[in-house]
């Protein structure tokens, strides 16, 4: 018999809940902490359309990357997630910045599923960095990012530079940007503001801007495998759903 805590506990063996940010609010959200678990639905963002799913599938648990809370509530009205999952007996966990840290994590995923090798971590705690198989331009990098992730309108930094290894950085990592180039050719990262790719252009330095969802959604998921084998009387779902952000 699993409970929400066995998965809890599973979690926090291989991305510590400790390790999270202090701006961050990640782990046990909603719900009963021993309830057993049957059915877990797992996304990116416990949306309203993924806690509506989980309800009509008649799941125990909501597992996603992003908290469901993250600043104070000052309601929880009809309409809203947490009211989906508190009126259906649905416990909510997430594991997010510890997530991202973690040895076999988001941004380790990321670099795998990219196609790097010899993958080792920055200090910052988040950028991983990894070798190309072969030196590429810019362009061709950014390419190969749009079709292995499914990017529409993917911005990148225009610049000659030979790119051999690249660091990563799933979700909103701007700010890591400029320390991890000293330790790779091209950064990726799924949010990058106009002026901070202007400035990395400027510098000739190669930057690929390639979506929050896309650089976090299929290195996120990479976690169910791990799930399904260490709980096997336990049914894991990936909800129907899409980047909720479009582009043309």
């Amino acid at each position: 018999m699993t409970t929400v805590k066995n998965i809890y506990d599973y979690i926090d063996s291989i991305a510590p809940y400790d390790t999270q940010d202090d701006w961050d609010n990640s782990g046990h959200l909603v719900g009963n902490f021993r309830k057993t678990v049957h059915r877990v639905v797992m996304a990116l963002d416990a949306t309203k359309e993924v806690c509506d799913y989980a309800a009509d599938l008649g799941a125990d648990l909501v597992l996603t990357h992003h908290p469901i809370i993250f600043r104070p509530l000052s309601a929880v009205k009809s309409d809203t997630a947490v009211f989906t999952l508190t009126r259906n007996d649905i416990a909510m966990l997430c594991a997010h910045s510890n997530f991202d840290k973690a040895e076999e994590g988001i941004n380790t995923n990321l670099a795998a599923i990219l196609g790097l090798s010899n993958l080792r971590r920055l200090g910052d705690g988040y950028t991983v960095v990894g070798d190309l198989e072969q030196s590429m331009s810019i362009d061709d990098l950014a390419q190969l990012v749009a079709d292995t992730l499914d990017v529409a309108g993917i911005r990148y930094t225009d610049t000659d530079r030979v790119i051999n290894t690249v660091g990563v950085c799933g979700g909103s990592a701007e700010e890591l940007q400029p320390s991890a180039m000293e330790y790779c050719d091209c950064y990726i990262t799924g949010d990058m503001k106009y002026h901070q790719l202007l400035d990395a252009q400027q510098r000739g330095e190669a930057v690929i801007s390639a979506g929050h969802y896309e650089t976090e959604y299929p290195a996120f998921m990479m976690l169910k495998n791990k799930l399904e084998a260490m709980f096997p009387d336990v049914e894991f779902f990936a909800a129907p759903t899409a980047n909720p952000v479009k582009s043309l």
